[in-house]
């Protein structure tokens, strides 16, 4: 029986937080490929992602904002802490059947808001 996607990615990320290295690299196909725009860096293969997220000398803690997504793509929003900063992340996940084939990852740092939108704003 195959897990809703949903379902799968809310695993996956619970998994992130917990440091269980297998189950968070379950949702993986073994050719997925995974992309950080913003570095130019793209890793191919399960275990090449899991290696390189296995080696980030951070403590890391993830927080999920919200998943939303339909067929077989999924977007979720998250705040990744590392070492005690945040950073917001948006991960692009594609799907092929019940497994990931590729996934995009932003990253963007906090920054203030000015204050000539402040009454603009109920945050």
């Amino acid at each position: 029986m195959t897990i809703p996607k949903k379902v799968a990615i809310e695993a996956h990320w619970s998994a992130s937080e917990s440091g269980d290295v297998e189950a968070e690299h379950a949702i993986y196909a073994e050719d997925a490929v995974l992309e950080y725009p913003q570095s130019g860096e793209r890793f191919r293969g399960r275990s090449t992602i899991a290696a390189q997220r296995g080696s980030h000398p951070a403590d890391r803690h993830f927080t999920v904002r919200r998943i939303v997504g339909t067929d077989d793509l999924w977007v979720s929003e998250c705040t990744i802490t590392y070492d005690g900063t945040p950073t917001y992340s948006v991960s692009i996940m594609q799907f092929a059947a019940d497994k990931v084939i590729h996934e995009t990852q932003y990253f963007a740092d906090p920054f203030p808001a000015p204050t000539y939108r402040a009454s603009l704003t109920d945050g």
